[in-house]
């Protein structure tokens, strides 16, 4: 299992910081000429510089997520992110099928007309009625010292699940729906081992239908030409 750094601060995990400060889509120093080069991958666990896919191979064990761009701004799918932090009262938007949250604010310098939410901290206008428009301004958000907003992911009974709590397993990540197919397909699996194996066991072919050789032996008798 991966030890999961116990740097927490009151603002959120340490590696949120990192991650939002971090440049994206730089070639790599190591692999600038092969191909994907491209530094995309954040390692939530060794809090470093972004990497490549090549470098992230050493990273196999760790929690990874991508970087991805839209309108030259940085951002990271809800699926990946949520699993690891709280992101609510933060605007999320649809990009190529995919939920997306932005790390850092995109301030405007006036807001377009008809606007009726803004960001709290940017004031950037938002489709929604959610109170920030990236994982950033509601970390300085949490600063102003707003007490109902927190990082920290609430399980049952309303308690806070801290960061080094979070476990990447996969019973923990997939959503239930997916985990019911997964077992479904093994469950279907496992009984066309069984006919297999089943069938496999019979070593003696099928007994063959009876044939009644008396029957056919006999010859056939005379036609009879019926009369004119």
């Amino acid at each position: 299992m991966v030890q999961v750094s116990s740097v927490v601060s009151e603002y959120g995990p340490a590696w949120l910081k990192a991650m939002l400060g971090g440049e994206y889509f730089m070639n790599c120093g190591i692999h600038a000429d092969s191909n994907k080069s491209e530094c995309n991958l954040f390692c939530l666990d060794c809090m470093g510089n972004a990497l490549c896919s090549y470098c992230s191979l050493r990273h196999k064990d760790h929690r990874l997520v991508q970087i991805r761009r839209s309108s030259y701004h940085n951002v990271v799918r809800v699926s990946e992110i949520q699993r690891y932090i709280d992101i609510s009262c933060i605007q999320t938007y649809v990009i190529n099928s995919a939920k997306i949250v932005f790390l850092n604010q995109r301030p405007q310098p006036r807001p377009g007309k008809g606007i009726t939410f803004t960001c709290q901290i940017c004031h950037r206008g938002l489709p929604d009625s959610f109170r920030f428009c990236s994982l950033g301004c509601k970390m300085n958000g949490i600063k102003r010292g707003d007490r109902e907003l927190s990082f920290s992911l609430k399980i049952k009974h309303g308690r806070e699940l801290m960061y080094d709590e979070v476990e990447s397993d996969y019973e923990a990540s997939t959503p239930r729906k997916m985990q019911r197919a997964n077992y479904m397909l093994e469950s279907s699996s496992s009984g066309e081992d069984d006919v297999a194996a089943a069938a496999g066991n019979t070593l003696s072919p099928a007994t063959p239908p009876l044939y009644n050789h008396t029957n056919s032996s006999r010859r056939k008798g005379v036609p009879h030409r019926a009369p004119f």
